[in-house]
């Protein structure tokens, strides 16, 4: 009785449950998609254990990511901004692939109200590909990261760590 209520509550709409992150000084927005199972359950970005995000960034800036406020502490120093591309969508599970009916934020406003946005970089190639069918217009440099997910694993780690080392500069 559990698993046919979890399976029909995921199939219901769900909306995007968490507030971007962003700072006066933020001059690089990274977009992933949607927030993971997990990510919804600790109510927080990337929030799936096996999910190499935080750690590539730690990497990539020496800043210490043992717990959420240093996750956002991290942000703040590096001038990063975190949000995702989907509002709202259906889906099955955490995968990129089950998300349906997809319904995207007003990144056009976003970025206008947060002008020291000067680079857009997506985590995945589903926010890369809503954001060039819906915001392709935009004058904004793009970039796209190696995929921090654990069901990325054609890269090692020291590979996505070499990209988001150089990807992540202005």
């Amino acid at each position: 009785m559990v698993v046919v209520k979890d399976l029909y509550s995921l199939m219901n709409r769900e909306e995007h449950a968490f507030k971007p992150i962003i700072f006066q000084n933020s001059e690089i927005l990274i977009l992933g998609s949607f927030p993971s199972l997990e990510s919804f359950e600790k109510s927080f970005y990337y929030a799936h254990p096996r999910n190499q995000f935080w750690k590539l960034l730690s990497a990539v800036t020496d800043l210490p990511i043992n717990n959420r406020d240093q996750k956002i502490w991290l942000l703040k120093e590096s001038k990063i901004a975190l949000w995702d591309m989907v509002q709202s969508c259906r889906r099955e599970n955490s995968l990129d692939t089950s998300l349906e009916e997809i319904e995207v934020n007003d990144l056009a406003s976003f970025l206008e109200e947060h002008s020291s946005v000067k680079k857009v970089a997506f985590t995945g190639r589903l926010s890369e590909k809503l954001f060039k069918m819906h915001f392709g217009y935009l004058e904004i440099e793009t970039v796209y990261l190696p995929s921090p997910s654990a069901a990325y694993a054609k890269m090692s780690f020291e590979l996505k760590l070499e990209n988001y080392k150089r990807l992540l500069v202005l």
